[in-house]
């Protein structure tokens, strides 16, 4: 674990030459991609790091297992002091005339060591619960599994979201020049008396119509941009400038193979069969519970007793005995058959919820290709109409330049282009979010 730690340290000092910035002076802008945020995330997210550390802690727990089958050693020691001794009752004459009857015997201090070792020879309980803890170690593993792959599709989502969102800010900001030359050059021709006020105020309004959708934009940029930083686990104000671009998916898009749904990986439904195993080997150690066992056991102890306290004087006698325990369960209560009881309805309970979870999980897969295939189409369509709009505009804009066409014309054009251009690139995005949801699916972590 130090290892990886040093790893992750030396990784972030080669990505992130900011963290040697001090005081209140702004950090620099680090330039990031995909890959690099999801490395980042996977080291550095507390959900990943709780997970390792369950894996972690699953190991120690079969190591706990596996010493109660090792020789068990125990010492033990006492002292006494006898207000009044003990008594022991003989019969009359059992010395002679006159013995017998009530005897006091022992001296005032009474000292005892000993030592006690006892060796699992058969244990089944034991055998079963080594079992149990390999199915909780691969549900660990399987778990943590299940936080990357969320872990990763959250991390893609919020980067394609700041792609849109700065692919959408460039397209408004160009729209905004564009109508803030329309305004400038209709007021030059309306204070030479070529145009109307009525022309001059449909191009300013049509300029301050797009002032609030920037805001918007910017906005939703800035929360997505926190969003990111919190799932890479880097300080809010880290400013990432992303190296990619929204419309450089194209290509990947345009090359993507046909897709196949497989859920052999969704982890969802391999938690729920490793939980049913978990119930399987725990309904087996209840029944290993009927098993006898067999210990084999050595305890040797030594004591002596004295009037006085000159231990080094006392005369130590020792005793000791060896031989095996057999520990057979005869009845109980009936608590073993109750609790095997709960377990197989557990365990039935799990698989019609597993049923269940698998047709749910393939309706997701099912309306993740969809929306795959629907973006697709879009995209295809809407780069059509961004290639229209954008003819459409250099038309309407010529013909109101030489005065043969009309303020409400190019408006009309100038906002088909902005729609037609946000549209294609919200069906690129539409298509890398539904990707990312049909990898989260099939449970892949990358």
């Amino acid at each position: 674990m130090k290892n990886l730690k040093r790893k992750h340290i030396a990784l972030l000092c080669v990505i992130f030459p900011m963290f040697g910035i001090t005081g209140a002076r702004a950090q620099e802008e680090v330039k990031i991609n995909l890959p690099k945020a999801i490395e980042i995330a996977l080291s550095e997210n507390p959900t990943i790091r709780i997970a390792d550390l369950e894996i972690e802690r699953q190991a120690y727990v079969r190591k706990e297992t596996v010493g109660n089958l090792l020789p068990n050693i125990t010492g033990t020691g006492s002292y006494s002091y006898n207000l009044k001794n003990p008594v022991m009752f003989m019969p009359e004459g059992v010395f002679g005339p006159g013995s017998g009857g009530p005897m006091r015997m022992g001296f005032n201090n009474s000292f005892t060591g000993g030592l006690s070792l006892s060796l699992p020879l058969f244990m089944p309980t034991i055998y079963k619960t080594l079992q149990l803890n390999e199915e909780e170690m691969r549900n660990a593993v399987e778990s943590a599994r299940a936080s990357k792959v969320t872990l990763v599709n959250q991390v893609k989502k919020n980067y394609y979201s700041i792609l849109l969102g700065e692919s959408s800010l460039e397209v408004i900001k160009k729209n905004i020049e564009y109508a803030q030359v329309v305004v400038d050059n209709t007021r030059n021709s309306f204070e030479q008396g070529v145009v109307s006020e009525y022309d001059l105020i449909t191009a300013e309004v049509q300029l301050s119509n797009l002032r609030p959708t920037l805001i918007q934009t910017e906005n939703s940029i800035r929360i997505s941009r926190l969003m990111l930083n919190m799932l890479l686990s880097l300080p809010l104000d880290t400013r990432l400038a992303l190296e990619e671009t929204l419309y450089d998916y194209t290509s990947y898009i345009n090359g993507n193979p046909r897709y196949a749904i497989d859920l052999t990986d969704n982890p969802d439904l391999n938690l729920l069969d490793i939980q049913t195993n978990i119930l399987q080997k725990q309904l087996e150690i209840q029944r290993s519970q009927r098993i006898p066992s067999l210990s084999a056991v050595l305890d040797y102890q030594v004591l002596t007793q004295s009037n006085d306290l000159r231990i080094g004087h006392y005369d130590w006698k020792g005793t000791a005995l060896t031989g095996l325990q057999l520990n057979v369960p005869i009845f109980a209560g009936f608590t073993r058959n109750n609790r095997e009881k709960q377990i197989r309805n557990s365990i039935a309970q799990l698989r019609v919820q597993r049923d269940y979870l698998e047709e749910n999980v393939d309706v997701e897969a099912q309306t993740a290709l969809s929306n795959i295939t629907r973006a697709r189409e879009q995209m295809d369509a809407n780069q059509a109409a961004l290639g229209q709009a954008q003819k459409g505009y250099r038309i309407a804009r010529a013909r109101y330049d030489t005065g043969t066409g009309t303020i409400v014309e190019l408006n009309s054009a100038q906002m088909a282009l902005l729609q037609a251009d946000l549209n294609y690139s919200q069906s690129i995005y539409d298509y890398m979010s539904a990707q990312a949801d049909f990898d989260q699916v099939l449970g892949r972590e990358r």
